[in-house]
């Protein structure tokens, strides 16, 4: 095999590991409130979040990719270690964090790296500001949104339900839950995993393989198996800081959570935009508790992950922007 060829498909199994760490980091995102309610066991809800991840490629386009992979970093500029070490970057990020109990951003981790490594290379000029300044506004709007749509929906379903027995009121929100959770997971899968189908995309474009920006379905299928797979391992570290210490979660609290964040991302991948799924789903929880009482959400906890948000694209960058230098010194700067 051509030694490029064989160096790109070394890439490509990087990506795939970084696919795999987004699921078992998101983890979390998809089952923390379904197992902390109680509706499913956690081998279940993994089981059960991983499916209906994979399976989300039936339903969502390519949006998101095109936005990564040619929207926010110039790709004439981007060759094979540019995207090798935005992998390096984001992989670091998502292990520190996960090994923290951090629900930080994968989405996030990722521009972060692929920004830092492709601004050491070629500098600033290298950025599109129009594909970076949506991605920014969700950065506030995403967590905003999952509130205030989280807020709502108790609202309503306690007036709503606000006759019936609690007997009833559990039974019913157990059932409700499992399509919540579904629905969500498939949201998650259909905008996370084409994170990493768009990095894949511009790497053989850089490589030369593909002559235009358009996702082969190989790709597609590969990157959804990967999140799927790394769903399936679980993210337990940061299922405990999602399902308990936010606030405490009963299964209509659950349903409404995993509705409104749902909503929210199936609307951001429509519009093409890689928002963070667990911005949504942390902002989401605490509007559910926050509509039970506002001293039911654990605000201190909240502020420590909305920290972790903060620091999660320059820390990515950074580590990423090491890692493009120290693959240049090793190969002596001959290696693309």
């Amino acid at each position: 095999m051509d030694l490029n060829l064989l160096f790109i498909a070394g890439i490509i199994a990087i990506a795939l590991v970084f696919d795999y760490t987004n699921g078992m980091h998101d983890a979390a995102n998809s089952i923390s409130t379904i197992v902390s309610t109680r509706v499913l066991p956690p081998k279940l809800a993994v089981i059960w979040a991983a499916f209906f991840n994979f399976i989300a490629f039936i339903i969502f386009g390519t949006a998101v990719a095109e936005t990564i992979g040619k929207g926010m970093i110039d790709v004439s500029t981007v060759n094979e270690t540019v995207i090798l070490a935005s992998l390096i970057g984001a992989i670091c990020w998502n292990l520190i964090t996960w090994y923290l109990g951090l629900p930080s951003s994968s989405s996030h981790a990722l521009i972060g790296g692929y920004a830092g490594a492709a601004i050491v290379k070629s500098g600033f000029g290298v950025i599109i500001p129009g594909g970076w300044y949506k991605t920014l506004i969700f950065i506030a709007l995403a967590p905003a949104i999952g509130l205030v749509l989280g807020w709502v929906l108790k609202i309503i379903t306690s007036w709503i339900l606000r006759n019936q027995r609690p007997g009833v009121v559990n039974k019913w929100s157990r059932i409700l839950q499992l399509f919540s959770a579904a629905f969500y997971s498939l949201g998650h899968g259909g905008n996370d995993a084409q994170k990493t189908m768009g990095i894949i995309t511009s790497l053989l474009l850089a490589g030369g393989i593909l002559h235009e920006f358009a996702v082969p379905l190989w790709v597609v299928l590969l990157s959804y198996t990967a999140i799927a797979l790394g769903t399936l391992s679980g993210g337990w570290r940061i299922v405990k800081t999602m399902g308990q210490r936010i606030t405490r979660l009963r299964p209509i609290d659950g349903f409404c959570a995993e509705t409104a964040s749902a909503i929210s991302i199936f609307l951001a991948t429509h519009l093409g935009v890689p928002v963070s799924t667990t911005h949504v789903i942390t902002g989401a929880i605490s509007g559910v508790g926050t509509a039970n009482r506002w001293t039911a959400v654990h605000w201190g906890i909240t502020l420590r992950i909305v920290w972790a948000w903060v620091l999660t694209i320059p820390g990515a960058a950074i580590i990423a922007a090491i890692a493009y230098f120290l693959i240049k010194l090793l190969s002596g700067g001959n290696l693309f």
